[in-house]
């Protein structure tokens, strides 16, 4: 399990889904710069530059928008994103480990083919709830902070009061078949890498379960989790923050990068994907294993003052 030694007892699920969207909100308060940057790299080909400016690398990216939109264009969308991230990683994450066991029904040592399943059916349960938060953030960090360019947006509410009103629900839920394609293939390869590097390190008494070994085990799942989601994020990308009428599909999207901007254009922004994925990696799990220990010292205690 993730963040469990086998003679550790479980912690209820209630506790599981609090620390998963509290450490997913604190990992993205500390990312969420890198993630605006890769936003913009990725959607930067689709239109003309503006006024000039074109995006050059992550931290060249980071410039340029300090530059000339101000600081605080970097966490265009953050309200959206812990929106985000409450509903979607306390699903995600806080409910891998129970569908785990739903599926072996009960016995410990999952298969890796068991570990997918979990995490594709967490992953993709996850958008179902998520996807409109999704949106809003995608499209608030692509909105250009200027004032030669008219702003799309101009409140978390209003963004979501202004897609239903123009493009109904289905504008909320645009791009859920590529998300959940995306984050089937995120969920599945960032836990399983992770749970799987973790029990080797411990197998072999390599660290034992603490900071450093989870350190190691997030970085790891978060560059193995860049390199196989990369394209369907980009893809992704470009297709929620679309208008309407520019794409068909997520597919007329992912054929129109290929025959316009070749195969290279599905990893767009892959550094900052792989830094922000593996600092977000670091942060959350780290911070989750922390959060779920505490809690369960506060569950313990509470218990035995009763």
């Amino acid at each position: 399990m993730v963040g469990l030694k086998p003679s550790e007892v479980p912690p209820p699920l209630g506790v599981k889904m609090a620390s998963a969207g509290a450490a997913a909100c604190f990992a993205d308060l500390v990312t969420f710069p890198l993630d605006t940057a890769k936003v913009r790299l990725q959607i930067q080909g689709e239109k003309t530059a503006v006024d000039g400016i074109r995006y050059r690398g992550v931290f060249g990216t980071i410039s340029t928008m300090v530059r000339t939109e101000g600081p605080r264009s970097l966490y265009n969308g953050l309200v959206a994103g812990l929106q985000r991230q409450l509903c979607f990683a306390s699903v995600r994450i806080g409910l891998y480990d129970n569908v785990k066991s739903f599926y072996t029904g009960g016995k410990d040592n999952a298969s890796v083919l068991i570990r997918i399943l979990a995490g594709c059916t967490t992953g993709a349960m996850a958008v179902s709830f998520a996807q409109p938060t999704d949106v809003v953030k995608v499209r608030f960090q692509a909105q250009m902070n200027l004032n030669s360019v008219a702003r799309r947006y101009n409140g978390t509410m209003q963004a979501y009061k202004h897609i239903f009103q123009n493009e109904g629900l289905r504008g909320l839920w645009k791009g859920t078949l590529p998300n959940i394609t995306r984050n089937a293939l995120v969920n599945c390869t960032e836990l399983v890498t992770y749970d799987l590097i973790k029990e080797a390190i411990l197998r072999h008494k390599l660290m034992s379960d603490n900071l450093p070994c989870h350190f190691v085990s997030a970085f790891g799942a978060g560059f193995a989790t860049t390199v196989i989601a990369s394209p369907v994020d980009v893809v992704k990308t470009r297709y929620m923050n679309s208008p309407p009428g520019q794409y068909k599909s997520a597919i007329n999207c992912s054929w129109i990068m290929l025959t316009k901007e070749g195969p290279t254009a599905f990893y767009k922004g892959f550094v900052p994907s792989f830094l922000r994925l593996g600092s977000w990696n670091v942060v959350m799990f780290v911070t989750f294993e922390q959060v779920k220990r505490a809690m369960m010292v506060v569950k313990k205690r509470t218990e035995v003052a009763n």
